[in-house]
């Protein structure tokens, strides 16, 4: 049995793999020595793919999980909880 990801999980996934892309383009630049700045640009490239891809998970999460939730009327207040949570730790 397959497991098809959802469109949001499939986008999420295809920004990491350009942020890994980055990543490795990062290390590469480093390695050989390249211009500081160029290598300070690919690394926002980096950030900015992986910031990306968090917002497309907790929209994808507040848009299932969490209304899932509050339409079944259960587990509410764990669901905020974990999303204040993720907010505290950034």
């Amino acid at each position: 049995m397959t497991n098809k990801l959802s469109p949001a999980k499939q986008n999420a996934l295809h920004r990491l793999k350009i942020a890994r892309g980055h990543l490795d383009k990062v290390i590469s630049m480093l390695s050989e020595n390249k211009y500081c700045l160029d290598v300070f640009q690919q690394s926002l490239d980096v950030q900015s793919a992986l910031k990306k891809a968090d917002e497309v998970v907790l929209a994808n999460h507040l848009r299932t999980c969490v209304r899932d939730s509050m339409i079944g009327n259960k587990d509410i207040d764990k669901k905020v909880e974990e999303v204040i949570e993720v907010f505290k730790r950034k």
